[in-house]
């Protein structure tokens, strides 16, 4: 309940004839004051998703063009003066010791994030259309009718649903692991020649993990670049051989070999949801700590497909398969990745009975969505957190479908 404060005074009237006084009095309203200390944070009720970039269009750059035309602007005009570019870690090639801890930290809770996944799979029923990207997480498919297949026409935009699997809820972004992202970059007949990682692991390497099965190169000694030609590299080391590699060392890094069990042993509800909330804590800290090291460490992402290279600049393999590709010769578009790009959210209809009649078409306003992660282990008994609840509508009082056709 907020204060009132009433102030009351007399206040004389000068008027043409005669001189009066009349009483008043002042009503102010006043914000009361947290008594806790402690200011919430307020989250909007309803928030809408993210569009949808369309496919014939290159992606929007994360940062303005113009800051970008900006720095070049500069960079080009200390090489005319023949300036070295000032370069702070990591650009300069050198580690940034306040990152190693955060770095640590990420690679830990993508291995528990992997490992919580593939249990909760077990027990929590997750499916994916066969024609497209579509995943729901239900007892049974949703009724939508918003399948971009091949052959949605013959179907009227029905999904046929499969079994899914992790890489159904936790997209793979793959990327090169480079033992020394400063060396030349890799050509399109080398593209097999060099492994390729999940871009969050390699990213926690470059950042100072070491994985004795992925060696990086550290360097003690900073380069120098004029422009963007780099004068003094250190010389070019050779990678290690790839051959003493384990290659058993990717499976706890990687979600390929992970596999449904047709019958999985019978878990307490207890224990599944405790699973449930390591999981999902584990999701939050590979985000919060990603982006927090792309902040520093540079990620690039294709302005046309899903690619993502971990490093200063790109490679040039020729492997972009999207729009106009023949006109770049197959060629990636490099800009500054975003952290969707590099951990897609992957949204996923929000199901608030699981075991209730399948999400309907003619309903589909009032239904919300949230990451496939975060519905996961939200249907595993996880409580869920207060960012992700304006985009599960939760405040929404869904209807009946005869109710919706009196909706105006």
């Amino acid at each position: 309940m907020e204060s009132l404060t009433v102030t009351f005074g007399i206040h004389p009237i000068q008027g043409n004839v005669q001189r009066t006084r009349n009483s008043f009095f002042c009503v102010s309203q006043k914000p009361r004051l947290d008594t806790d200390g402690k200011q919430q944070r307020k989250y909007p009720h309803n928030v809408d998703l993210p569009p949808v970039l369309p496919k014939n269009k290159k992606k929007p750059y994360p940062v303005p063009f113009r800051a970008i035309q900006r720095a070049a602007r500069v960079d080009k005009k200390l090489a005319q003066m023949g300036i070295e570019k000032p370069l702070e870690p990591p650009k300069n090639g050198l580690l940034v010791p306040g990152l190693i801890p955060v770095a640590y930290q990420v690679l830990d809770a993508w291995k528990a994030l992997i490992k919580g996944l593939a249990v909760l799979v077990n027990y929590v029923p997750v499916y994916g259309c066969r024609y497209c990207s579509e995943v729901h997480i239900a007892l049974t498919g949703h009724e939508m009718k918003d399948c971009q297949g091949p052959g949605n026409g013959n179907r009227r935009g029905q999904h046929e649903w499969v079994r899914g699997t992790v890489n159904d809820v936790l997209i793979p972004i793959d990327s090169y692991h480079l033992y020394d992202p400063f060396g030349k970059r890799i050509k399109h007949e080398q593209r097999f020649d060099y492994d390729r990682i999940p871009a969050v692991v390699e990213l926690c390497i470059q950042a100072g993990v070491d994985l004795p099965e992925y060696p990086s190169r550290r360097r003690f000694v900073p380069i120098r670049m004029i422009g963007k030609k780099v004068i003094d590299r250190g010389g070019f080391v050779g990678e290690p051989n790839r051959s003493t590699r384990e290659q058993t060392a990717l499976l706890e890094l990687d979600t390929y070999g992970l596999n449904i069990s047709p019958d999985p042993p019978p878990v307490p509800d207890s224990e599944l949801r405790d699973l449930a909330e390591r999981t999902l804590e584990a999701w939050e800290t590979v985000r919060g700590g990603t982006a927090k090291l792309m902040k520093k460490y540079s990620v690039k992402a294709c302005g046309y497909c899903s690619e993502v290279h971990v490093g200063p600049w790109g490679h040039n393999a020729k492997l972009c398969g999207s729009f106009k590709h023949q006109w770049r010769d197959g060629k990636h578009g490099w800009q500054d990745a975003t952290l969707d790009e590099v951990l897609p959210p992957n949204f996923v209809w929000h199901v608030r009975d699981p075991s209730g009649p399948p999400l309907s078409f003619p309903l589909k306003s009032y239904y919300g969505k949230a990451p496939a992660v975060v519905e996961l282990c939200m249907q595993a008994g996880a409580m869920i957190p207060d960012k992700y609840k304006p985009m599960m509508r939760l405040d929404i009082v869904i209807p009946d479908c005869e109710e919706a056709k009196l909706v105006a």
